[in-house]
């Protein structure tokens, strides 16, 4: 049992440092990502979206059509395809860690 919360804590952990880092590529403060309604604030002006889409994002069903939507704009707004926003919604603990590490620059917001 102990083992299983350690393993969730250090997942928790990569994704916090992951959106640190994509928020801070993107010239955003990486703190932001520690501040719940906010991050997702500074989400949307990364790809170039309203503020109120966050109201979009409370809708059932509609949410998970705007996150995907989000996810595939971040994507782009790193220079990535498609394949990649796949990986952003299925396999996180991966992709997102390969976007704020890795060798990807922000192109400014997609969305726009």
């Amino acid at each position: 049992m102990i083992g299983l919360f350690i393993i969730y804590f250090a997942v928790v952990m990569l994704l916090i440092a992951s959106q640190w880092g994509i928020f801070s590529k993107a010239g955003k403060p990486g703190w932001a990502c520690l501040i719940p309604i906010y991050n997702t604030i500074v989400l949307l002006e990364i790809v170039g979206k309203p503020w109120w889409w966050l109201l979009l994002m409370c809708i059932p069903l509609v949410n998970i059509a705007v996150y995907v939507y989000v996810y595939y704009l971040l994507a782009k707004s790193f220079g990535k395809s498609e394949v990649f926003t796949i990986g952003l919604l299925l396999l996180s603990p991966i992709f997102f860690p390969i976007l704020a590490f890795g060798d990807a620059e922000y192109e400014g917001p997609a969305g726009s």
